[in-house]
């Protein structure tokens, strides 16, 4: 299973636009990412709804995975891996800001 940690660097976490940018981008790879942290199980990352309501605030660690089992027939492994490294990089860039 692909997975990848990031530190959420929005300084309003991921709420509200944010949060918008990186479900888009998380729906524009085509791919069925989960997002969780501890203590919060992992929700769609496809969903704005669930993404907001998770509490994805400022300097939290989250971990970004696709189920090896749920990828796209389009897809391997490493090309999920590289869209995860994206949207860690979107992510810690703050991009989402």
């Amino acid at each position: 299973m692909p997975v990848r940690k990031a530190i959420v660097q929005s300084p309003i976490g991921l709420h509200a636009r944010p949060a918008a940018i990186f479900v888009r981008a998380v729906t524009e790879s085509g791919l069925p990412v989960r997002i969780g942290k501890d203590g919060v199980p992992p929700v769609d990352a496809r969903s704005l709804l669930e993404v907001m309501t998770a509490d994805f605030y400022c300097g939290c660690e989250v971990e970004l995975s696709v189920d090896s089992e749920a990828l796209p027939a389009r897809y391997t492994v490493e090309s999920a891996e590289a869209a995860l490294e994206g949207l860690t990089l979107l992510l810690e860039a703050g991009a989402a800001a």
